[in-house]
């Protein structure tokens, strides 16, 4: 007997995953609840365990492909002989659309999912610190009789009543676990050559990115075209055509151009995979969905004593803010008409990738001091760089904060991502000259960006939120 098995919702509400690689070949007999493959999403490497003992008689695709939810993963030989799970025990993934989560903060309960924005956190003028050590890993206790499906959470995955953790897995002689394999691919090392440090001769995190560094485990490949070699090549097999079929001279005895200024494009198109996918869909939901107006003004920040952390003075402003203005703390459903505003404050705080940006929440900013913020950050953005961050971790934020002055820019019209109702966008730090009693000043100055869904709050709510939080920067310390 033959059985399909299609590629299951595994948590994300997303509606396709990308193949990273696969643990079986056709042919291969596998047992149930053993590794088949492992999935990209927009969040974390997920493996997926074999829903049946049997064997493979077909796989969709190879490492890269898109596989849409609900579609064909694999088919199995299932071997009647062999353990099978019984009809209608749950494997921990759903095929049909999840139901809404309910996560709790601070007694409120509040659905789990949101989408992201586009946020990036910085230290003065320079990138986020990895001081921060990494919260150890743990699994949630549920209420009685319930089990929540943990299927894309890097480190556990749920079957039936057990929680298994994740363990590296060797393929091709090379032991490591899924979100290793990947890294190596993004940073180009083939991980074959990689020295193993690990436990059993496993490649750690470490031994890829070290391999990187120092380009002792790059792949053989053939050399590529340099662009001076292809557009030579242009010009020595397509001018001449096109030379050949054109005239020099205008109708008019002028001459004219007979090439085009440039050289014709030759970069290949590029499919967006896992989390610039995501962040595709969620941009475009966006701007079709939201009502955005931005206001704009400077921090002065002439009063501060000391060196003092602008990140940390960043989101006590917020949480300031918040609290004097609940309106732009909040969700709102466009759909129902119907705005929730919260009583804590979670901010999405992104980290910037390669791979795209990834919004994790800190949450209840406001019970946090400085020193509790820059950790929280720290543990959120070591869990991104290895790809254990939850899912749970990357949803749910209440107001979102863009510290794009790190980079460039003084002044931005970020994107509010529903169901949020504003955005903060922190510009690039100046000195400017300002007018005071009796003379001129030159003070230091953050521009500070505010936009917000006019559908969910007024320009007076807005105004007087922006006020809060320019109040606060200004205070000394």
């Amino acid at each position: 007997m033959s059985k399909q098995f299609l590629l299951p919702d595994l948590g994300e509400g997303l509606p396709d995953a990308t193949i990273v690689e696969w643990y079986v070949k056709v042919g291969d007999i596998i047992r149930l609840d053993e590794n088949l493959v492992s999935m990209e999403t927009a969040k974390a490497v997920v493996d997926v365990p074999s829903p049946v003992s049997g064997k493979v008689l077909k796989l969709a695709g190879g490492a890269g492909d898109v596989i849409v939810t609900g579609t064909m993963l694999a088919e199995f030989e299932v071997d009647p002989s062999l353990p099978q799970r019984a009809e209608g025990q749950d494997t921990g993934h759903h095929h049909g659309a999840p139901a809404p989560a309910v996560e709790t903060h601070g007694g409120a309960g509040q659905p789990a999912s949101a989408p992201k924005g586009d946020v990036i956190a910085s230290d003065d003028g320079g990138a986020i610190s990895d001081d921060g050590e990494p919260a150890a890993k743990g699994h949630a206790d549920g209420a009685a009789g319930k089990r929540d499906d943990a299927g894309t959470v890097v480190g556990a995955m749920q079957s039936s009543d057990a929680v298994r953790s994740e363990a590296a897995v060797a393929v091709g002689g090379v032991k490591a676990m899924p979100a290793v394999r990947a890294m190596a691919r993004k940073l180009g090392v083939d991980i074959a050559l990689v020295r193993a440090s690990g436990t059993d001769g496993t490649v750690t995190m470490d031994d890829v990115k070290r391999a990187a560094a120092d380009g002792s485990a790059r792949p053989g490949t053939a050399p590529k075209a340099s662009a001076a070699d292809m557009r030579a090549h242009f010009e020595t097999t397509r001018a001449p055509a096109v030379a050949a079929q054109r005239s020099t001279l205008s109708q008019a005895g002028k001459p004219m151009r007979t090439q085009p200024p440039g050289v014709a494009a030759t970069g290949q198109p590029e499919q967006l995979k896992g989390v610039r996918r995501n962040m595709a869909r969620v941009m475009a939901g966006a701007h079709a969905q939201v009502v955005p107006t931005t206001l704009c003004d400077d921090a002065d920040l002439h009063a501060w004593i000391g060196k003092q952390d602008i990140t940390a003075r960043l989101i006590r402003a917020i949480v300031a803010a918040c609290k004097a203005v609940p309106a732009l703390n909040a969700w709102f459903d466009g759909d129902k008409l119907v705005r929730t505003m919260h009583p804590h404050v979670d901010i999405g705080i992104a980290v910037d990738t390669e791979d795209g940006l990834f919004v994790p929440a800190l949450r209840n900013a406001d019970m946090l001091d400085a020193n509790g913020v820059r950790a929280a950050i720290g543990r959120l953005r070591a869990q991104v760089e290895d790809r254990s961050i939850s899912a749970t971790e990357l949803s749910g934020y209440t107001i979102s904060l863009s510290n794009f002055g790190m980079f460039a820019g003084r002044y931005a019209t970020p994107v509010v991502v529903p169901p949020t109702v504003a955005i903060v966008g922190a510009g690039k730090l100046s000195h400017d000259v300002v007018a005071v009693m009796g003379g001129i000043e030159v003070h230091r100055r953050m521009p500070i960006s505010l936009t917000f869904d006019h559908r969910a709050a007024t320009g007076g709510e807005a105004a007087r939120f922006l006020k809060a939080l320019l109040d606060d920067l200004a205070r000394p310390n």
